[in-house]
C-alpha cells in the first residue's frame, strides 16, 4: 500500500478505538495524519440531551439535562441511551422527568478503559507519577479509577514495588517492605479485600520521602559497564577459596573491615575505574 499512498492514487480513511501507535504499521502510519477525538464536553452533552428531547417530545428540566450530561462520561450515545431509559420511565409511571429518573437509568457511570491500550497506560502513568509526586488524594483517586475499571491487581502491585525502590530508595528503606506486603497481601488475601492493602501502601509511597539515588548509581554503573566492560575486580577482591588461587595473588592485599577499619575506606573498584561516584545519598 506504500506506494500507493505516497502517489496519491489511494487516499487511506480509518477509524479505530486503539491507539494507532500500537496497531498500525509504523511505515504506513508516518504517511498518515493522526486526529485523536476526545470526549465530549459537558456543554456539548447538553446540546445533545436537548436535541433528543425535541425528538422523544420530552420535557427536560435543565437540572435534568445537567445530570444526564455528567452521568455520561463523555459519551453522547450514552448520554441519548439515559435520556430515553429515564424519559421512558417517566412515562410508565405518569409522572414528570426528575433527576431519580436518570439516577436509576443511569446507575453506573460508564468506565471507558482498556487494559491493553491508552487507558491502561494513561492512568498507569498518572498514578505513579502522583505517587512520585508526593500526592496521596491524586494517588488514591487514580488507583480507584484503575480498581473500578478491573485493572489487574498484580499490575498495580508491581507498579508499587517497583516504585519504591525507584523512586523512594534508601530515603525510606521501610517502603520497600510496605510494596512488597501489600503485593503479597493480593496474592493471599485477592481482590476485592486487596484494595484495601494496595491504597495503604500506595499512600505510604506518596507520603514517604523521595530519594532517585539508587536508580542513578545504577544507570551510571550500567554505562560505565557498557563502555569499559565488565572490568575484572582487583585481585585482593577474587576468590582464592580454590587449590592454585593464592599462587594466582588472588586474596592478597585483602584488608578484612571488621579486624582492620582501613577496610571500609578502601575503594575496591577496578583499577580503570578507582574513584568513580556512583551512589550520592
Amino acid at each position: 500500500m506504500l506506494p500507493s499512498v505516497e502517489d496519491g492514487l489511494l487516499t487511506l480513511v480509518g477509524a479505530t478505538t486503539e491507539n494507532p501507535y500500537f496497531e498500525v504499521n509504523a511505515a504506513l502510519l508516518s504517511r498518515c495524519q493522526v486526529y485523536e477525538l476526545e470526549p465530549l464536553s459537558p456543554d456539548e452533552l447538553e446540546t445533545i440531551v436537548r436535541r433528543g428531547a425535541v425528538e422523544l417530545g420530552a420535557e427536560v428540566p435543565e437540572e435534568v439535562v445537567t445530570l444526564i450530561a455528567v452521568r455520561s462520561g463523555g459519551d453522547g450515545r450514552t448520554a441519548l441511551n439515559v435520556l430515553e431509559l429515564a424519559w421512558q420511565t417517566a412515562q410508565a409511571s405518569s409522572a414528570g422527568l426528575t433527576t431519580a429518573h436518570v439516577e436509576d437509568a443511569a446507575r453506573k457511570r460508564p468506565l471507558v478503559y482498556d487494559r491493553a491500550g491508552d487507558r491502561h497506560y494513561d492512568f498507569a502513568s498518572a498514578f505513579i507519577k502522583s505517587m512520585r509526586g508526593s500526592d496521596p488524594d491524586a494517588t488514591v483517586y487514580y488507583l480507584a479509577a484503575m480498581l473500578e475499571a478491573g485493572e489487574d491487581a498484580r499490575f498495580i502491585a508491581r507498579r508499587l514495588v517497583i516504585l519504591a525502590s525507584e523512586d523512594v530508595g534508601n530515603a525510606d528503606p521501610d517502603a520497600l517492605v510496605v510494596a512488597v506486603a501489600a503485593a503479597n497481601a493480593v496474592e493471599h488475601v485477592g481482590l476485592p479485600e486487596a484494595q484495601l492493602n494496595l491504597a495503604q501502601a500506595a499512600i505510604y509511597l506518596a507520603m514517604a520521602p523521595k530519594s532517585n539515588a539508587v536508580t542513578v548509581a545504577l544507570a551510571e554503573a550500567r554505562r560505565d559497564v557498557r563502555e569499559h566492560g565488565n572490568v575484572r575486580p582487583p585481585k585482593a577482591l577474587r576468590d582464592s577459596h580454590y587449590p592454585g588461587a593464592k599462587k594466582l595473588g588472588h586474596g592478597q592485599g585483602y584488608i578484612y573491615p571488621h579486624d582492620n577499619p582501613a577496610g571500609f575506606d578502601t575503594d575496591h573498584l577496578p583499577g580503570e575505574l578507582k574513584g568513580r561516584r556512583y551512589y550520592q545519598p
